[in-house]
């Protein structure tokens, strides 16, 4: 009875599924044909596509890399990443790759019923182009989430997508940062705000930021806790500071906070485990030598004095806090919301918050249930820290720290978007559910046979 009652629900999160798949093609129709591409680039995308397809289906495990290699090329909507993972959860959808069972249900109900809020607050849209283009990110990054979770389920495809993930993150935090002080190439696409800014190859370099931090604290908890990665202590080491001074040099404030917090919650979770305390020293070390290597780099190249000044209130953080203020009001005079990708027609600067942006385009309820999804992610994230239970190598004290980073750094910013959000929540809900898994079957009984 049991089994027959986990088989429905699974055909009915099934159902959900293919529901929102077939939302997630009908806004790709309708923003194809209200913004059509020149033969040119129909034709480009659809030979890239058609490869990307072959590489899938010959090599399910590469395309899946590549996804993860190009994780941090963000410079517009849909990014390249995208595309390749579209490929990718196609080919897995048709070939049975697709394991629902090893998503919660908890998770896959709240990211069912944010989407059908979606649609609902899509009565009070003024622009439907945004919205339908806003809306098929969302779902998009919602069902790369939830095929990440179901793909994730060894320690060998768990080190690949780190690699896969950390190398590319190292390459473009050292770039981006040489870039501020030298003639890279490519320095102007490296950079942003005239120069003055570290971006890579992201748009913002409030995004490039803290897209490193996950990376950064990976590695931190690897230099202290080695379970995944086989390289040396050296190259960890390199690896870490190169990554914190991507994050510095983004110039990012939120970037700074989110590394911080996260590095303080790994920090306190490592001292409660065994062994705690030579692991914090180490940490403390491992800080200072970082903080006196950037302060001796800004001081050599002169620019101690632009960190001073980013570390300062800003003249349009003014402006920031009006537009929460102003999405506040929204949500108060629209109860089921102003509709997805709505906020910046109603209001002349962005949320700048999740949270915010949430309340105004999805109302109330909208933010009850992000707020529920994130939550819930973090009380897994808790208990697998808590309980020493890592992603298969991936340390959970990082995935903690990670996480609480990304919900202090969207208070601040809208990170709803965000592919590692994304990312770092799938591998939280994989370490939830090695759990349940791998819990021991019920011994049955004289009276139960």
């Amino acid at each position: 009875m049991a089994r027959r009652a986990d088989s429905d629900a699974r055909a009915g999160s099934a159902l959900v599924l293919g529901a929102i798949l077939a939302l997630l093609g009908a806004g790709m129709a309708v923003a194809l044909y209200k913004f059509p591409l020149s033969l040119g680039m129909i034709l480009v995308v659809g030979i890239g596509m058609l490869a990307l397809l072959a590489l899938a289906v010959a090599n399910y495990e590469a395309a899946v890399t590549l996804g993860f290699v190009v994780f941090g090329i963000v410079v517009t909507e849909p990014a390249p990443p995208d595309g390749v993972f579209a490929v990718v959860i196609a080919v897995a959808l048709v070939t049975g790759r697709f394991n629902l069972a090893r998503v919660p249900m908890s998770v896959f109900s709240l990211l069912g019923a944010f989407v059908f809020v979606n649609i609902l607050s899509s009565i009070e849209v003024i622009e439907v182009q945004a919205a339908v283009r806003f809306m098929t990110i969302t779902v998009y990054l919602a069902v790369f989430a939830i095929w990440f979770t179901s793909y994730l389920d060894s320690q060998e495809r768990a080190r690949a997508v780190v690699m896969a993930y950390l190398i590319p993150a190292v390459i473009f935090a050292f770039l981006a940062s040489a870039a501020l002080f030298g003639p890279v190439p490519g320095r102007s696409t490296l950079l942003a705000y005239k120069g003055t800014r570290a971006t890579g190859l992201f748009e913002d370099p409030n995004v490039f930021g803290p897209f490193l931090v996950p990376a950064a604290l990976i590695v931190l908890q690897e230099i202290l806790d080695p379970r995944l990665l086989s390289m040396r202590l050296g190259v960890k080491l390199a690896a870490f500071l190169v990554l914190t001074g991507g994050v510095l040099f983004s110039y990012s404030r939120a970037a700074w906070a989110n590394e911080v917090v996260g590095a303080a919650v790994l920090l306190g979770v490592l001292m409660m485990r065994r062994g705690g305390g030579r692991k914090a020293i180490a940490v403390v070390v491992l800080v200072v030598v970082t903080t006196i290597g950037v302060v001796g780099t800004l001081s050599l190249t002169g620019s101690l004095g632009f960190l001073e000044e980013r570390a300062k209130l800003q003249t349009y953080d003014t402006q920031r806090f009006g537009a929460q203020r102003t999405g506040i009001a929204l949500a108060e005079q629209y109860p089921v919301g102003v509709g997805p990708g709505q906020f910046e027609l109603r209001v002349p600067i962005s949320a700048h918050s999740t949270y915010v942006r949430t309340l105004a385009e999805q109302g109330m309820l909208g933010l009850v249930l992000i707020a529920a999804l994130l939550l819930t992610t973090l009380v897994f994230a808790g208990n697998n820290a808590v309980g020493g239970r890592d992603t298969y190598g991936i340390g959970s004290a990082a995935l903690l720290g990670a996480w609480v980073g990304i919900l202090v750094n969207s208070f601040v910013v809208d990170t709803l978007h965000w592919r590692h959000l994304w990312f770092v929540a799938a591998l939280i809900w994989v370490g939830a559910m090695r759990r349940v898994s791998e819990l021991p079957a019920p011994r049955r009984g004289p009276a139960a046979q």
